[in-house]
Order: C-alpha cells, then structure tokens, then sequence
C-alpha cells in the first residue's frame, strides 16, 4: 500500500481497511455498534478498537479518530498506516497500542462533525449533574450563523451582521464565541449536549475495558482537521488547566506543543473535551495527552461549510440541490483529498508516534 491508499473516500471504506490491517498485524479487535444511528445507506455504525500488545501491559499508546466525525477521513488514514508501516516495533517492552477507529461513527459516515444528537463529541464530557457552562456570547450570533435561508437578502444581512460584529470584538472573539461549546441552543453549532452522548459513554467504556490496571503511562494523541496552515499538524494540549501536565506534554511532544489555555493555539479555548474522561482512570497513571490539528482551508473556508452543514440539518432540505454543495463543502473542509496532503498527514503522525513511545520509556 502506498501512503495515500492508507486514507479512504466513505466511513465503510475506512472501516474494512482498518479491520483489514489490524488482523494481518495479529492485533485483538473490539466492536461497539451504536444502536440509535445507521449510516447514509442504512448500514450498521461501529467503533472499532484495535489492540495490540500484553494485557498486562505497563504503558499505554491510544489513538483516537472520528471525535468529529468528518475529521476521521484523517485519523483513520493515520491509524491504518501505523499497522502498514509497522509503527508499533519501535514501541518500548511492556506496551499496548489501543487505536480506536471512528468513536462518533455517524459523523464520520455521513460527513458531519457532530453527532447523531448534533453534538460536538470534544465538548461533551461535563458532568451532567452540575450546572453546565454559560456562553453567553453564542447566544449573540446563533440566528446569524443559522439564518432562516441560506441564499438571499437574510442570508446576506446575517453575514454583513457577523463582519460587524468582528469588526467590534475582533475575529478571534467571534470564534471563541462560536465554537467554545454552548448548551443552550440544541439546533446549533458546537452544541455539548445535555446529557453524555452514545460515543461519550463508549470511549469511557473502552478506556474502562482495554486500558490494563497495570499500565503505570499513557499516551493519547486525538487526530482533528479544519485549524492552521494547510497540512501542517498542530500538536494541541488538551487535558486539566496544570502547569504541570502542559509540561509533560511539552517534554515529550516538544516545544512546538500550544496551549488553548494560554492563547498560543489556533483553538479557542472549549469545554468538555474528550480528555475529561481519563479522570476516570486511576490516579496512579500518569496520562500525557493531545491532539494533532491538520490544516485544510481557511478559517474563513471552514466556518462557512460548518454553519452551510448545520443549515442544511436545521433549516433546509437534504433533497434539494442546494444540499449536494453544502456537503461537498463539509468534506472539503474537513478532507483535502490530495496525495500531498495526506503524505503530510501520516508523515506527523509517525513522526508523533515515535516521540510517545520514547515518552513512554
């Protein structure tokens, strides 16, 4: 296989070609059906888990892809080639890979970033008994991200209204605004829900079952697409608001390793992202995590086919043909389907295995 064979064009694809690669490399396969969803052709949805590795081992490398479901194109292509490029023999004595291919399977099949529920996965892990975070701000631009039409006058005066609004709070306020996470508005953008999702309670499944009591370290790297230069791989902290945990990230990952906390990434600061969940885990186990971030498109580009997908689902109609544009454009921004691109997408991601598994020594 060639590097850009390693990437897929449907869910399905990508799904057979990882099962594929995962058995030939003797790896133990786990399969968790989502019963509340089907895919575009009325198939059954699926998270599979690839696991590699002692049962009872002391270190721990995870993978994650498809926390936003049309961002799997890229992490899957990054989990099929760590089997085809045999990755996994640099790991230190002692290690387990667990790859967990497309954890929000219904993004992924049918190219959305949200969930079934139209959740954003990566701000749905609060704790649901608690007060949930207020955004205010969200709640100024909702009916401009998601105006009544889509083409026209409306459409028009909400976009003249968005560049106002940056104009006066500056563009990185209007993405703070709109893409922090919000729970207030179940029809929107960035939307964390107001209850754990199907993939929310499935990761914490996984990590409860194939994480071994033993493992001392481990090592999480979440596969994302849409921020940055074009094919560039931002490594991202995610974790606790600790000194000390960004530190180890950066001890192990490098320097270049940003920080949304701190105003150094190409992210908003959010809440409720997928980490949340390693503090189920025991506080013995010392858990460095972050996400690898692939540039596509604009900024500009990638808002403009996140708020025409959330239209379409909200306010349009998916057989009209106005909505075969607004998912070319969500794949688009999402997926750049070119050889350069995806050299440069795997190209980071070994590159990044290979500083987690010298962590993890």
């Amino acid at each position: 296989m060639t590097v850009e064979s390693y990437f897929s064009a449907t869910y399905a694809e990508a799904r057979d070609k990882f099962r594929s690669v995962a058995t030939e490399a003797g790896a133990k396969l786990t399969t968790y059906e989502n019963p509340n969803a089907k895919g575009p052709n009325g198939e059954v949805l699926t998270t599979d888990v690839a696991c590699l590795g002692p049962d009872d081992a002391e270190r721990v490398y995870l993978t994650i892809s498809g926390t936003h479901g049309a961002e799997g194109f890229c992490g899957s292509g990054a989990q099929i080639g760590h089997f085809k490029d045999k990755l996994f023999a640099a790991m230190p004595p002692k290690s387990k890979a667990v790859m967990i291919h497309a954890i929000n399977p219904y993004g992924f099949a049918h190219v959305r970033r949200v969930t079934e529920d139209n959740v954003d996965l990566n701000r749905n892990f609060q704790d649901f008994s608690k007060p949930l975070p207020k955004n205010t701000a969200y709640a100024e631009v909702h009916d401009l991200l998601l105006p009544s039409h889509w083409e026209g006058q409306g459409r028009a005066a909400a976009d003249q209204a968005i560049l106002e609004y940056q104009q006066k709070h500056g563009a990185f306020a209007f993405q703070a605004a709109m893409s922090g996470g919000q729970y207030s508005h179940p029809d929107g953008l960035f939307f964390g829900g107001q209850k754990p999702t199907w993939s929310n309670t499935t990761f914490r499944r996984i990590l409860k079952e194939l994480v071994p009591a033993s493992t001392r370290k481990l090592v999480s790297i979440d596969f994302h697409t849409g921020l940055g230069p074009m094919g560039y791989g931002e490594p991202i902290y995610v974790g606790p608001e600790d000194q000390g945990f960004y530190a180890r990230a950066k001890a192990m990952f490098g320097p270049e390793v940003t920080n949304p906390n701190d105003g150094s990434s190409t992210s908003a600061r959010v809440t409720g992202t997928v980490p949340e969940a390693f503090l189920d885990l025991p506080k013995s186990m010392e858990v460095t995590s972050i996400a690898l971030e692939y540039g596509t498109q604009t900024w500009q580009q990638v808002t403009e086919a996140l708020r025409g997908d959330h239209w379409l689902y909200a306010r349009g109609d998916a057989n009209a043909p106005l909505a075969k544009e607004l998912k070319r454009k969500i794949r688009d921004a999402f997926y750049t389907d070119t050889p350069a691109w995806k050299a440069a997408i795997f190209g980071r991601a070994a590159d990044f295995a290979l500083r987690a598994f010298r962590g993890l020594e």
